[in-house]
């Protein structure tokens, strides 16, 4: 399969058609520098701006107890439903920074607020890299300076590179969308590929339409998108300091999306295609990953629902079985039950890829040559039922190899 959607996981609505040209969103403008924060040289500086003085906005970030300097000052200092523009550097994440940190922060936002000619409210400020370092504030002001003169409705790509950090997957795209009302368009370029974890992944969002909406319709769709998504997918079951996603609407393609409409459910399912196979895509690119696991868990209490779901997805046994290919049920079992300590036996049914290797809790006779060649896919479905009806959920996660313990051992050096 080839384009963005990729995962037989989240199929293309039949409305939406990926962009024969990599143009933003009408409205919009990008730019991605080099600012000099990556010892590498690599662009590490990303601006993005909307022109429409009308855009509306929403907005999602990390539930981390420690939250990093730029969410902070975006949450305090930020009218969240009218975002103009997004400053993002990587290389730094400038949290756990102090108070300088947040100085820093606020002086990126105000340098934001003066490159993209909107007030210092309607910039959001975004970071992403090591932890506890301080952030050069001053060289990301002079990326914006060097941004400012590089703007274009073309700038995607420049942007989208500079946001990242490990990332090895180009995650970005532009979508035109068919509604009843007319045709729109809808971009994103995202980050994200270690430290992710279920309740919001460790990841940057950033999503841009032409369509006019309410911020109270922007602010539903992006909340219920990112709940079908980025909450539901998980590296390394590392909550991050730095979560963000945005999503702005300049309404400069002259369709209006209204509430309750055929317009709003459409651009709706295109909006949770996209995150959902942006979601894919960072588990896919788990730092050293080879394969992608998806664990749907059903039965009769969503809380046990979800703690199984995300004990098999976090398991470090049941994401090295599925590096290996290798199809040892046993181990989500153990991870089923691990999520459900305390409680009287629970018969469980277990599948690995519609195949049955587990019934009321007994091992049942397989076909082995057929399971071997099941596990061996570039993405796998795991399945659990616990007793009941009525809850269901589900985590998509990366595979753990010998990749994830290479990177994070020389992640700062």
């Amino acid at each position: 399969m080839s384009g963005f959607f990729t995962s037989r996981w989240v199929p293309r609505p039949d409305h939406v058609a990926e962009a024969a040209d990599d143009t933003l969103p009408a409205g919009f403008r990008a730019a991605g520098v080099a600012a000099g924060i990556k010892p590498s040289g690599a662009l590490d500086v990303g601006l993005l701006v909307c022109d429409a003085p009308d855009a509306v906005s929403a907005a999602r970030f990390t539930s981390s107890a420690v939250v990093a300097a730029p969410v902070q000052v975006t949450r305090e200092r930020a009218r969240l439903d009218r975002l103009r523009a997004v400053v993002v550097n990587s290389g730094n994440a400038n949290a756990a920074t102090g108070r300088l940190g947040l100085d820093e922060a606020a002086r990126v936002q105000g340098a934001g607020a003066m490159a993209a000619g909107v007030a210092a409210e309607q910039v959001a400020v975004a970071s992403t890299g090591v932890i506890g370092v301080q952030l050069d504030g001053q060289a990301v002001v002079r990326g914006l300076l060097a941004a400012n003169g590089r703007l274009s409705p073309d700038g995607a790509r420049e942007f989208a590179e500079a946001i990242k950090t490990t990332d090895a997957i180009d995650k970005r795209v532009t979508l035109d969308v068919e509604l009843p009302s007319g045709r729109v368009r809808l971009a994103a370029q995202c980050k994200g590929a270690g430290m992710i974890s279920p309740r919001f992944a460790t990841m940057l969002c950033f999503v841009e339409t032409d369509a006019a909406m309410s911020a109270q319709t922007a602010d539903l769709l992006l909340g219920v998108c990112v709940k079908r998504s980025f909450d539901r997918c998980s590296v390394d079951g590392q909550l991050s300091t730095n979560d963000t996603a945005i999503l702005i609407a300049s309404g400069a393609g002259g369709v209006r999306i209204e509430p309750e409409t055929e317009d709003e459910l459409r651009f709706g399912e295109a909006l949770d295609a996209l995150l959902r196979q942006l979601a894919i895509l960072i588990v896919r690119d788990g730092e050293g990953a080879a394969r992608v696991g998806r664990v749907v868990v059903r039965g009769g209490d969503g809380r046990a629902v979800e703690a199984v779901a995300r004990a098999v997805a976090d398991s470090p046994l049941v994401k090295t079985a599925l590096h290996g290919g290798d199809p040892n049920w046993g181990r989500i079992a153990q991870a089923a039950g691990a999520a459900l300590a305390g409680g009287a036996p629970v018969p469980v049914d277990i599948a690995i890829e519609g195949i049955p290797v587990c019934r009321g809790g007994a091992a049942v006779r397989v076909d082995q040559a057929r399971l071997d060649a099941a596990v061996a896919r570039d993405e796998v479905e795991y399945e659990v039922r616990l007793p009941g009806d009525g809850a269901e959920t589900e985590v998509f996660f990366s595979d753990l190899g010998h990749g994830y313990i290479t990177i994070n051992a020389e992640y700062t050096t």
